[in-house]
C-alpha cells in the first residue's frame, strides 16, 4: 500500500533561492573570418551585377548602389555574427564593389563600342589600368556619392544584421 507524500510547505522564514539573472537569449555566434569571406564573395558578385545593370540601362541609379551595400552587409553580418569589425569591413568592401562595378560598366561599354568581348578589353588595350584611368577622367561627383551610399548602407546592414 502506497501512501501519497506531500512535502511540507516552505517556511516563510527560510530565505528564497536567488533568482537567476535575466537571460537575454542565446548570443549570436559567428565566425568573423567566414563573415569576411562571405562579404568578399558578395562584393564580387554584387560588383558584376551592378556593372551589368548600369550597362543595360546606360546610367547609374542609387538603388543599385544601395543594393550592393545591403547584399554585402547582410552576407557578412549573417555569417559573421555580432562583431565590431564586420560593419567596417563591409563598408570598405562596398566601396570597392561599387567602384569595381563602375569599372565593369566602363569595360562593357568599351567592349560594345569596339565590337569585341570584355576579355579582349581587359586583357588587351586598354587593359585594367586603362579602364581605371578612363573612369577617373570621366568621374563626376555623383560617382563618389554612389560610392559613399554603398559604404554607408553596407555598414548599417552589417551592424543591424549582427545585432
Amino acid at each position: 500500500m502506497s501512501q501519497q507524500f506531500q512535502p511540507p510547505a516552505p517556511d516563510s522564514l527560510t530565505p528564497a533561492a536567488p533568482a537567476a539573472p535575466y537571460a537575454s537569449g542565446p548570443a549570436r555566434s559567428g565566425n568573423v573570418g567566414l563573415g569576411i569571406v562571405a562579404g568578399v564573395v558578395a562584393a564580387l558578385v554584387a560588383a558584376g551585377v551592378y556593372g551589368a545593370i548600369m550597362s543595360a540601362i546606360d546610367r547609374q541609379i542609387g538603388y543599385a548602389a544601395v543594393g550592393v551595400g545591403i547584399v554585402i552587409g547582410l552576407a557578412a553580418g549573417r555569417v559573421g555574427g555580432r562583431n565590431l569589425v564586420l560593419p567596417v569591413v563591409s563598408a570598405v568592401l562596398a566601396l570597392g564593389a561599387v567602384y569595381l562595378g563602375q569599372l565593369v560598366y566602363v569595360a562593357l561599354e568599351l567592349a560594345d563600342y569596339a565590337g569585341t568581348g570584355v576579355a579582349d578589353v581587359l586583357l588587351d588595350k586598354p587593359g585594367i589600368t586603362g579602364i581605371a584611368d578612363i573612369w577617373k577622367e570621366g568621374a563626376e561627383a555623383m560617382d563618389y556619392v554612389f560610392l559613399a551610399i554603398g559604404g554607408a548602407v553596407a555598414f548599417s546592414a552589417a551592424k543591424r544584421t549582427g545585432d
